[in-house]
C-alpha cells in the first residue's frame, strides 16, 4: 500500500501542545493527513447513497500509555446472541438521531463503555473510508486520540453489552510478534480466549458465502484477553498501515481475495439485491466490530 508522506504536516491545533512521544506524534498526524486511494474515494463520495439505516460506525480510541500508541476494545457479554465473548470496536448502527458517523460512534462508546463524547480529552482524528460487514452494513471507522491516559481506566463495560475493556498496541496488529518485545500480557494458551496451537498469531481461509462467494483470510491476533480477528482485525489493520506506513509481517490476502472497498463497492452495486432480514440485521449491530468475524459462533 502506498500512502502519502505527512511527515511535515501538522496534526489538529487541539492537540500541539499535548505532551506525546514522537512515535505517537508520528502516527496521529499520518492519519489525520491520510489521502484515501482512489477506490476508496470512490466509496466515500458513494455512501450517501447508501440507506442509513444499513450504515454504522465504530470508535477506534487511540492513546499513549509508557510511549506506546493503544487501541481501546472490547469483549463482547457472553450472553449476547451474536459472537459472545469476541472482540469488538465500540460501535453499532447509525441511529434516526446521529447526525453523522461521529455521533454514532461516539453515542455507541458511551453506551458501551461510558466514554463521555463531550470530554476536552478527545480529538477527533479522522475517519477512515468504510468497510463492508457480514450483513452487509456500511461501517464508518472513526479515529479519535484521548490525551488522558487516565480517562480509559475510568471506562465501565456496558452491563449486557461489554464483559472486558482492555487494550492493543496498535502496532502489534501489523506484527504480533512485538507483544514479546512490549512484554505485554497475554491470554492463557490454550484457554477460550486463546484456543489455538499458534503462540501469537492464527489464520484460515474461507469463503464469504454473502458477497459474490469471494475469498477471506481470517486473522487472529493473540492480545491479554479476547483475540482480534474478523472486521475489527481488518479495520485496525488499515489504520495501523496508515499510521506507521508499513505492511503485515503476514500474507494480508487470500488468493483472489477483493480488497475491504471493493466488497463496499459491490454493496453499493448491490442495492437492488436482497438485502439481510432487519431481524438478522439488529442482533448483529450491539457488537459491530465482532459481528463480522465471518466464522459460525461454535467455529473456533
Amino acid at each position: 500500500m502506498l500512502l502519502q508522506s505527512s511527515e511535515n504536516f501538522a496534526l489538529p491545533q487541539t492537540l500541539l501542545h499535548v505532551e506525546m512521544h514522537d512515535d505517537t506524534r508520528t502516527a496521529l498526524r499520518r492519519l489525520y493527513h491520510y489521502e484515501p486511494m482512489p477506490e476508496e474515494r470512490t466509496l466515500i463520495d458513494l455512501k450517501s447513497s447508501y440507506p442509513k439505516a444499513k450504515t454504522a460506525a465504530v470508535l477506534l480510541l487511540l492513546f499513549e500509555k509508557q510511549g506506546v500508541l493503544r487501541v481501546v476494545l472490547t469483549t463482547r457479554s457472553k450472553t449476547l446472541r451474536t459472537h459472545p465473548g469476541q472482540t469488538a470496536l465500540p460501535g453499532g448502527k447509525s441511529e434516526p438521531m446521529d447526525q453523522d458517523s461521529v455521533s454514532t460512534a461516539l453515542r455507541e462508546a458511551y453506551e458501551e463503555c461510558g466514554l463521555d463524547p463531550s470530554s476536552s480529552s478527545l480529538h477527533l482524528i479522522s475517519q477512515l473510508p468504510p468497510f463492508l460487514s457480514q450483513w452487509k452494513l456500511l461501517v464508518t471507522p472513526v479515529v479519535v486520540f484521548i490525551d488522558n491516559a487516565a480517562c480509559v481506566d475510568d471506562l465501565k463495560p456496558g452491563v449486557g453489552e461489554v464483559d472486558r475493556i482492555f487494550s492493543h498496541p496498535l502496532e502489534a496488529v501489523l506484527d504480533p510478534s512485538l507483544v514479546l518485545t512490549l512484554n505485554e500480557p497475554l491470554s492463557e494458551k490454550g484457554s477460550e480466549d486463546w484456543p489455538y496451537v499458534e503462540e501469537l498469531y492464527a489464520t484460515s481461509d474461507t469463503t464469504w458465502t454473502q458477497m459474490r462467494g469471494s475469498a477471506y483470510r481470517m486473522h487472529r491476533v493473540r492480545t491479554c484477553a479476547s483475540p482480534i480477528k474478523g472486521l475489527t482485525m481488518d479495520i485496525l489493520t488499515l489504520a495501523a498501515q496508515i499510521a506507521y506506513e508499513k505492511g503485515t509481517t503476514y500474507t494480508r490476502y487470500a488468493p483472489n481475495q477483493p480488497i475491504p472497498s471493493q466488497l463496499a463497492l459491490w454493496a453499493i452495486e448491490d442495492l437492488d439485491n436482497p438485502l439481510p432480514t432487519m431481524d438478522q440485521v439488529v442482533h448483529s449491530t450491539s457488537g459491530i466490530g465482532a459481528m463480522a468475524s465471518r466464522e459460525h459462533e461454535s467455529s473456533r
